[in-house]
């Protein structure tokens, strides 16, 4: 089994909200991904640049999220996430 091709690289991370930089194997920005976080909400907005490891996106992204909200119980989210300039959903349950 091959592991993911891309990883998180913290640009800022506040209590209100994260700036990751999606980088490759060889630390080079490919994309970036924000969480943004209200009372009962969490937003998140990303873009992955090269469709190429867009399934290693959906990968990291989605267990970094159920780890926020084991964090935070309850929260509602919102995902905005593009590869290339193709929208995403991280499961197949319609988007709030």
């Amino acid at each position: 089994m091959i592991g993911l091709q891309i990883y998180f690289s913290p640009e800022v991370i506040t209590p209100q909200f994260q700036v990751l930089n999606v980088v490759d194997s060889k630390n080079k920005a490919v994309g970036n991904v924000a969480f943004l976080f209200d009372e009962k909400k969490l937003f998140v907005y990303g873009i992955l640049e090269e469709e190429g490891v867009g399934a290693d996106f959906k990968d990291l992204v989605t267990p970094y999220l159920k780890g926020l909200t084991k964090a935070k119980p309850g929260l509602d989210i919102f995902t905005c996430l593009y590869i290339g300039c193709k929208k995403i959903k991280l499961n197949d349950e319609e988007e709030k």
